[in-house]
């Protein structure tokens, strides 16, 4: 008996539509086929399955025990074609599927979140990837395939001809400090005042480091000394709680902490000139085709430039 390989759909349909308006004829309409090309059909499966499918009465047909275990099975079958069918089309679509993205804090938290909670209002059951790092590991990510797109800067060790690039936000550093720091009510504050104190900064290389660095530099001013070196923001939170410590972060990064609904008990200094991080790009792979899901995301994310 080989009728699993024979059956379509619209077979199966057929058969549905029969027990369900005991008439042929009305079956047939209902699948759009004609009548003798429907009769054609159920002969065919009724000489396969070994018997009659349906009783055949003046006042139609019904479904003889073979006939209801074929129904049966063949609505369990439409409904997993109907399943497919919507699953498939939510991919394609970019309403379901994976995404996997990375990026650096600042923009993950200014840009990656807004678009992120967007795509997610209107097509909830995509699921995110989430990674936040440093460029040279996101960019390692992207390019061994675990990241669909990231933001971040281009590491030397790379050729930037090897992705596709579009400039996201440029950065801005923003320095954290206790409510009551001595400097915290000052206004516009010049470097020289900041590199008597403690300071929680990110590694030496990090591009904020080296933003905060080459303003130093700039200004002729000797650097902080005093230094702890960490990335963690816990550790920073556990500083600026019971110390004078300052902790460079980025504007987005400090807006979530001192202005956002978590309420942290911390303020920023005000300089008197900005401390400007070189901008991020939003990086892909040049030949690599984007899921359905990620253009999605990737299209949010340009709209929040």
């Amino acid at each position: 008996m080989d009728i699993a390989t024979r059956l379509k759909p619209a077979h199966l349909n057929l058969l549905v539509k029969v027990a369900e308006s005991g008439q042929l004829q009305r079956a047939a309409q209902m699948v759009g086929m004609s009548q003798p090309a429907a009769s054609r059909i159920l002969a065919d499966i009724e000489e396969r399955m070994g018997g009659p499918l349906f009783e055949r009465h003046p006042k139609g047909m019904k479904g003889t025990a073979l006939g209801d275990l074929c129904i049966r099975h063949a609505k369990v079958i439409l409904e997993e074609y109907g399943a497919l069918d919507e699953d498939a089309r939510r991919i394609t679509s970019g309403q379901s599927g994976r995404v996997r993205v990375g990026a650096v804090t600042g923009p993950a938290v200014g840009l990656l979140m807004p678009a992120i909670l967007a795509v997610k209002a209107s097509a909830p059951d995509i699921e995110m990837t989430i990674g936040v790092g440093p460029s040279t590991e996101l960019v390692r990510g992207l390019v061994e395939g675990r990241f669909d797109f990231v933001i971040a800067r281009i590491p030397p060790e790379y050729d930037s001809r090897d992705f596709r690039l579009q400039p996201a936000r440029s950065e801005i550093v923003s320095l954290l400090v206790r409510p009551d720091h001595p400097l915290a009510k000052q206004k516009l504050i010049d470097l020289s005042d900041l590199n008597r104190f403690e300071w929680v900064i990110q590694e030496i290389g990090s591009p904020i480091r080296q933003a905060v660095e080459a303003a130093f530099h700039e200004k002729k001013i000797a650097t902080p000394t005093r230094i702890t070196n960490s990335s963690s923001l816990l550790v920073v939170l556990s500083l600026l709680e019971s110390t004078d410590t300052i902790a460079p972060q980025s504007e987005e990064v400090a807006k979530m902490l001192a202005d956002g609904p978590l309420g942290t008990n911390i303020v920023t200094l005000e300089l008197a000139d900005p401390i400007m991080v070189p901008p991020c790009f939003i990086i892909r792979n040049r030949f690599g085709q984007l899921p359905q899901a990620a253009i999605q995301l990737i299209n949010a994310v340009f709209e929040n430039l």
